[in-house]
């Protein structure tokens, strides 16, 4: 009888950390990299090529955003959404600065400019990332009224078009 219950207790054992091995895996593999909740701001990162703008009449809202869109360098439009986690609102009025960063290099700081389109408030600008590979992509956000920044920082793997 001893042997048995020996059996049966490692056989559980297994059983029960190969699920908990597939749970995280499973949770690991459904955190999106461009997604992140810190201090109650849900924030949603975006990184797209500034090719994406050009086509656009001068006209367009997006054509002249942060000074124009870059005619040289890979240039990447790095854009981020913000909203109250608890409420679901949007959050406007935020002074937003980003770095990106690639491996072994400084940061490059600026300022994510708040653009209006579609009636909805998003911050955003371009950023050099000339090389595939990854970047990291901190964040700081002051929401208005806030004396302290709330700060994030990303993983975005990089290839360029």
């Amino acid at each position: 009888m001893y042997p048995y219950s020996v059996k049966t207790f490692w056989k559980t054992v297994l059983v029960v950390m190969s699920l908990a091995t597939l749970n995280a895996i499973a949770a690991a593999t459904d955190a999106p990299e461009n997604f992140q909740v810190v201090n109650g701001v849900a924030i949603y990162l975006g990184v797209m090529p500034a090719q994406i703008v050009q086509g656009h009449t001068k006209e367009h809202p997006e054509a002249g955003m942060h000074g124009g869109v870059p005619t040289r360098g890979q240039r990447a439009h790095v854009v981020l959404a913000l909203f109250d986690d608890a409420t679901g609102r949007r959050i406007e009025g935020a002074q937003v600065t980003a770095a990106v960063m690639e491996l072994g290099l400084g940061p490059e700081w600026k300022t994510l400019e708040p653009m209006r389109i579609a009636d909805t408030i998003t911050y955003g600008n371009y950023f050099d990332m000339p090389d595939n590979g990854i970047y990291d992509i901190q964040v700081r956000i002051r929401r208005p009224g806030e004396a302290q920044p709330i700060e994030a920082t990303f993983t975005h793997r990089h290839f360029k078009q």
